[in-house]
């Protein structure tokens, strides 16, 4: 058995029909490996195929998994949020934060899991590290992720290598706060707004391996970084910039 405290995956679903069966074998393998865990599939009405009755049913078979139905969430930031509440109020210790479609790869939950366990706060997933990478990922997902990760060293005097990943785990009281906090993300952005809000907690990154196939980004999800990073780029130049 796993010698970590409880903890479990909280990953948004919508239209994740066809790569279900496969990201849920890769998820019962880590788990299975480890001896432990637990997974929260949160599923809203943005999801118009058959991943909310995939979801349930998966829930119904294996007790390691929960279905949260979240019809009015706005965003997808919305989604993380009630999935993270919801693994507070179930009591877990440690949460990690992936992707479902297989963008994120479960095999690296061990290494997740292992860096909270050296007493690290945060863990974050860096596809920019040595040994890290970006694979079926069209040129300009790749662009927007290095110029969102460049812009958020320029202006928030970040230092993490990659700003703009959603594969990261975190402790307890930790997401505690992050929960509470007013975050202004409804977007992409939202990784960087968490990663730059907690700077000053003790936190490592490790490389990852990312596959992001679509290269659709909306112009709302633009409009939201910009206006997101002119925010925090304010009010760390007025000495007001927040930290959890």
């Amino acid at each position: 058995m796993s010698s970590f405290p409880k903890w479990t995956v909280v990953t948004p679903m919508a239209n994740e029909g066809k790569d279900f069966a496969p990201f849920i074998a890769a998820l019962n393998r880590a788990m299975d490996a480890l001896g432990s865990g637990h997974v929260i599939l949160v599923v809203d009405r943005v999801s118009k195929d058959n991943t909310r009755e995939l979801a349930e049913e998966c829930a119904q078979a294996d007790p390691r998994y929960t279905c949260l139905w979240e019809p009015s969430t706005r965003h997808v930031v919305d989604a993380y949020l009630a999935g993270f509440r919801l693994a507070l109020e179930m009591g877990f210790a440690w949460v990690v934060e992936m992707d479902a479609g297989m963008s994120h790869d479960p095999a690296a939950l061990p290494q997740f899991l292992a860096a909270l366990a050296e007493g690290n706060e945060c863990v974050f997933g860096s596809r920019f590290l040595p040994g890290g990478s970006m694979v079926d990922s069209p040129p300009s997902r790749k662009f927007l992720s290095e110029a969102g990760t460049i812009a958020a060293k320029l202006l928030l005097g970040s230092k993490g290598t990659d700003m703009t990943s959603g594969y990261e785990a975190f402790t307890q009281s930790v997401l505690i706060r992050l929960v509470g906090f007013p975050l202004i993300s409804t977007a992409h952005f939202y990784q960087t707004e968490v990663r730059y809000l907690l700077r000053n907690r003790r936190w490592v990154e490790i490389p990852i391996h990312y596959r992001a196939p679509s290269p659709r980004v909306s112009h709302g999800a633009i409009k939201n970084s910009f206006h997101a990073l002119g925010h925090y780029t304010k009010l760390r130049f007025a000495g007001k910039a927040p930290s959890l």
